[in-house]
């Protein structure tokens, strides 16, 4: 390739990981800092190389070169973070910004030069407003090319346009940047750019190979990669300023149909179409309220207008303070309303389902679960998942509608519920999540429990030791196997919120117990519920014996759960913890 390479000005913020340890965890870059990776210094401040400490030092000599040295552990996504609000301040002045690496950015210098009065007048600018923005202290060199214009960074030169090549002959063969490169040239009594530069480019292709190639072409100023400028996110969000404060559903109905159409409008300016949206209010006494909406279509004009208005009506109708479903309406009216669109997707990039689009039934029902949530709330409304654990109670976990249906512990994929609409405190609902089949008959096992275990072993146990005692291998949900120590199936109709106090006695009216090695005193012959009659136990089966985080004493639990039938045809799952019986669940 032949030509010039384009002007390049690039910023560099000197010992940049240093500075981004000060700014995100607090470690003062004034005094000796050193940040290691893999045992080795890859960056110090001012004050520690004042102290003989160097880049490629190992943490033993460097802490013996300088005793006080804190050390810091390399961290590139902290330099990242904290390198963005500077790349963020040189887009307020110019566009197109490359992010060379966290602690350097370039820019094409011709558009800069040109409205702010000159390169170097540029130059000036930019670091003044990073200094004045950011806190951050910076140097800017400007050259033909992203390469040289790095190296005259360090110096803060601007090279004239022509002069890169001889800016960079004067350097050393360290400046590549590649220390195997760098130290086989030295020792061919090759020390400079320039020297490498005069070397026929066929003869270095032939003896470094295709990286050798590329440093040569460095090395002579011809950098001829383009800038990959970063594309700042369009703003998509829209804002509507009321002179009045909005404390009618009305009014705010008419509000929020104006601003859906221009949300609407926006997006479908850059191809795009919303399937989550936030929804932001402040009122007139400073109040600030959010909500967001998710969407599994996409969201038209009017499903935004529809939202916003519910979210609003959620708002301004809520309850005085009293105790109630509701909560507590604004102190005082809207004066502005905010619409994010938090989710986008292309207009045409989403997939419709396997039957088609989806039907009026379902969007009824969507569109008045919505209303209900934006009224009492999003923990109104809530639906079940289904995820991995060993108790009945541990594999549910309710989530708001429209939330991500993710179960909390791995295991067989969740089966779609309906969604239960009740406002209050989270519950199960009395509803079956899986139908169970038909309860065990009197005397009928379940399932039959495997050899007792050995004094001291652990019985099931949890995080990746837990095995089921007597039960097969069951692979029936989706291919995923289940927990060890699952309760087999049918699974229970009912999980109660908290398992309820019971005894068990046997025909004798002797309390039944469990020993350590799983022998049950007597079979059980009845029941007891709290404070209730006595109960005839027909049949019953057990003991499944499950302990978990038995490498923590403080969480450890240790519990052999049984089945039983009662004479009236109600199933019970029971659970022994420390010696008392508990019913944890009910069967249908």
């Amino acid at each position: 390739m032949t030509g010039t390479p384009a002007r390049t000005l690039l910023l560099w913020c000197p010992d940049w990981p240093v500075l981004a340890a000060e700014i995100v965890d607090g470690v003062p870059a004034t005094g000796p800092v050193a940040v290691l990776h893999a045992n080795r210094v890859v960056a110090c401040s001012e004050r520690a190389r004042a102290e003989g400490v160097r880049r490629g030092l190992r943490k033993r000599e460097a802490q013996g070169r300088c005793p006080q040295l804190t050390v810091v552990d390399y961290d590139p996504g902290r330099d990242a973070r904290a390198f963005e609000p500077v790349v963020a301040a040189v887009e307020e002045l110019v566009a197109g910004v490359e992010v060379v690496r966290p602690g350097a950015c370039a820019v094409a210098a011709r558009g800069p030069s040109r409205y702010l009065g000159g390169e170097e007048a540029a130059a000036e600018r930019i670091i003044e407003h990073v200094a004045q923005s950011c806190l951050v202290e910076s140097q800017v060199g400007i050259a033909d090319g992203v390469f040289a214009a790095g190296l005259a960074a360090r110096s803060g030169r601007v090279v004239p346009p022509g002069g890169t090549p001889e800016f960079l002959a004067g350097l050393p063969v360290e400046a590549l940047g590649r220390s195997a490169l760098a130290d086989l040239l030295r020792r061919l009594g090759v020390r400079s750019l320039g020297d490498f530069a005069a070397l026929p480019a066929g003869d270095v292709l032939a003896r470094f190979g295709f990286d050798g190639a590329l440093a040569h072409r460095l090395a002579a100023g011809r950098d001829h990669r383009p800038l990959a400028v970063r594309q700042p996110p369009a703003d998509l969000t829209v804002t509507a300023e009321q002179d009045e404060p909005i404390d009618r559903v009305d009014v705010a109905a008419f509000v929020a149909r104006a601003l859906a159409e221009q949300l609407h409008e926006r997006l479908a300016g850059h191809g795009l179409a919303c399937t989550r949206l936030g929804i932001e209010a402040v009122t007139e006494h400073g109040q600030e309220l959010h909500r967001v909406w998710r969407h599994d279509g996409l969201l038209t004009a009017a499903a935004i207008a529809d939202r916003v208005r519910w979210q609003l009506d959620g708002w301004l109708s809520g309850s005085s303070g009293r105790t109630g479903a509701r909560p507590a309406r604004p102190t005082a009216g809207i004066i502005r309303l905010r619409l994010i669109p938090d989710g986008v997707i292309a207009q045409a990039g989403l997939q419709a389902g396997l039957w088609g689009e989806t039907g009026e039934e379902r969007e009824r029902a969507h569109r008045a679960l919505s209303r209900v949530q934006g009224i009492l709330g999003p923990e109104a409304v809530v639906t079940a998942v289904l995820g991995g654990g060993r108790s009945p109670a541990d594999q549910v976990r309710l989530v708001p509608w429209g939330d991500e249906r993710l179960p909390t512990r791995p295991g067989p994929a969740p089966l779609p519920g309906a969604p239960i609409a009740r406002p209050g405190p989270a519950l199960l609902s009395d509803e079956p999540i899986a139908r169970p089949g038909p309860a065990p008959l009197p005397g009928a096992p379940i399932a039959r429990p495997g050899p007792a275990p050995l004094p001291g072993e652990p019985i099931a146990s949890g995080g990746g030791r837990a095995v089921s005692a007597g039960r097969p291998a069951d692979h029936s949900a989706g291919g995923v196997p289940p927990w060890p120590g699952r309760l087999p199936a049918p699974a229970p109709a009912v999980v109660l919120p908290s398992p309820l106090a019971a005894t068990v006695h046997d025909a004798a009216g002797e309390a039944v117990v469990i020993s350590a090695r799983l022998a049950v005193s007597a079979p059980p012959a009845r029941l007891v519920v709290g404070t209730g009659r006595p109960a005839e136990i027909v049949g019953w089966v057990g003991p499944w014996p499950v302990d978990e985080r038995w490498w923590a004493p403080a969480e450890a639990r240790r519990r052999a759960r049984f089945q039983v039938c009662l004479a009236d045809g109600t199933a019970l799952l029971l659970a022994v913890e420390a010696g008392q019986w508990l019913v944890e669940a009910i069967y249908d």
